[in-house]
């Protein structure tokens, strides 16, 4: 539990600097800079699995679908869609809109335990405080509505893959997979001129996205979904928009207002909420029966 509850902190807490470094690569071609991005966490994590002894395991169809399916909802079009909206609308209403994901995964395990609920809705509150309403249409609305699916998705279609393959394979399958995506829809987008030599800080603007946001924050994301389940972890999303703040002041790009502050406090104060909520108790085997599954696998609230 303490170790699934640091990991979803860590992964979300990393996911939120994703911000403030993506200023660095603001002027590169947007999908080539993702497919470029992925190719170099696919390659990273690739390696890992090696050194770490893992072997790459026979995927089955069903796990080739659910693989694939991750990647391009959660990885390729979760990118397209939020890349689409803050065109659209500008990043304050697609950060409102995920803000939700606390309340939507709370929500997917069934019936969630009523203080889990409540402290997801005080995560979701602060996260909408700390992001800003700001203005939107109804294009960016749309959009922001599939980077919520994506996100969703990100941790549900990972839930069955994570008993057989682990964090590490599912991290590195998913993000293989999403490179092809991007670039495809990176060629529609941008045509020939979606990849060219990056710039000295584009390249450590890349480099950081591959390797922290990516990388180190799918590992950590991915160990941490089964031990605390997707209502638990969820809360954690509501760490992204803290992690933009922090990276913000940090850099120097901006200095955090009373209501970010306010917005952040809430967000701990939802997360410390909804994980005092008790687990439902674990049904007795009958004499003869087999040994139910694990809890931290089979749990979903």
């Amino acid at each position: 539990m303490r170790n699934g509850v640091v990991g979803a902190a860590c992964a979300m807490f990393l996911v939120g600097t994703l911000a403030g470094v993506s200023g660095l690569v603001k002027d590169y071609p947007v999908y080539g800079g993702q497919a470029v991005r992925y190719l170099l966490a696919a390659v990273v994590l690739l390696v890992m699995v090696r050194v770490m002894g893992q072997r790459f395991v026979r995927l089955t169809p069903r796990e080739w679908a659910l693989l694939a399916a991750l990647a391009f909802t959660g990885l390729a079009m979760f990118n397209v869609c939020v890349t689409e909206s803050a065109r659209a609308a500008g990043p304050a209403l697609v950060g409102t809109v995920l803000g939700a994901v606390p309340l939507a995964l709370a929500l997917a395990g069934g019936r969630p335990a009523p203080r889990l609920l409540a402290g997801a809705g005080v995560v979701v509150a602060g996260a909408t405080l700390a992001t800003g309403l700001g203005s939107g249409n109804l294009t960016g609305l749309l959009w922001a509505l599939g980077a919520f699916a994506g996100e969703i998705a990100f941790s549900l279609l990972a839930i069955p893959l994570l008993p057989r393959l682990g964090a590490l394979r599912v991290s590195a399958y998913s993000t293989t997979l999403a490179v092809p995506m991007l670039a495809a829809i990176g060629l529609v987008k941008e045509g020939p001129g979606m990849l060219r030599a990056p710039s000295p800080a584009e390249a450590a603007g890349f480099a950081y996205l591959a390797l922290v946001v990516t990388v180190v924050a799918f590992f950590l994301w991915y160990s941490a979904l089964p031990r605390l389940g997707p209502g638990r972890a969820g809360l954690f999303a509501g760490l992204i928009p803290v992690g933009a703040i922090a990276t913000g002041a940090v850099l120097g790009i901006a200095t955090p207002s009373g209501y970010d502050l306010l917005g952040a406090g809430l967000v701990v104060g939802g997360i410390v909420v909804g994980l005092t909520a008790r687990r439902p108790a674990a049904p007795a085997a009958e004499p003869g029966s087999p040994d139910p599954a694990p809890r931290a696998v089979t749990e979903r609230t």
